[in-house]
């Protein structure tokens, strides 16, 4: 396994790249100011752009880190930032890592995040050399569980009360794809 950082990543319809600071006014109105957005996240919604200005800088910074992965997720065809995509976490002893997302409402619905996903994961198998990627959303978000379907994950099991997003305590479901299922359907 080789640590890459967040290298840029394209799709068809995608660009996948670090984030600059002239994408927060993006971020800001595009997703991160939606209560409709964050409904499921960790993070509560940020009521003013100096919150996503501050969040940003704080990116930023960690994208020194080899092991940092973050991607801005922006329309070719516009330029325009529409969401994001990140491994929260990675586990180097078994070689895993953990997917999150969050896409802008406008944009839901329409494949990106599932496209966007596809290149997160094919980036881990083929170029880092992950063994597992993993991705959890709420059950009562049941859309992010259809990305992780369309995705080629397989839903392993729902953790009770296992975490805590804007709606307080909450259930996990979890999705995997392992390396060895990626090499054998790609």
């Amino acid at each position: 396994m080789t640590h890459l950082g967040t290298v840029p990543l394209e799709t068809p319809r995608l660009l996948l790249r670090r984030f600059v600071k002239t994408d927060v006014p993006d971020i800001f109105n595009n997703w991160s100011n939606d209560p409709e957005v964050t409904k499921y996240l960790r993070w509560p919604p940020h009521g003013d752009i100096s919150v996503t200005q501050r969040s940003m800088e704080d990116k930023l910074r960690a994208y020194e880190g080899q092991d940092y992965y973050l991607w801005a997720i922006a329309l070719k065809a516009a330029g325009q930032v529409i969401g994001q995509i990140d491994a929260r976490g990675h586990n180097d002893a078994v070689h895993s890592v953990t997917i999150g997302y969050a896409m802008g409402r406008a944009w839901w619905n329409r494949g990106y995040m599932t496209e966007a996903l596809r290149a997160v994961i094919k980036f881990f198998f083929e170029e880092v050399g992950m063994n597992r990627v993993e991705a959890r959303h709420d059950p009562r978000n049941p859309g992010s569980g259809r990305v992780m379907q369309k995705a080629g994950m397989l839903y392993e099991g729902t953790l009770r009360q296992a975490d805590t997003n804007n709606q307080g305590v909450c259930d996990e479901a979890c999705y995997a794809i392992l390396a060895s299922d990626y090499h054998k359907y790609k």
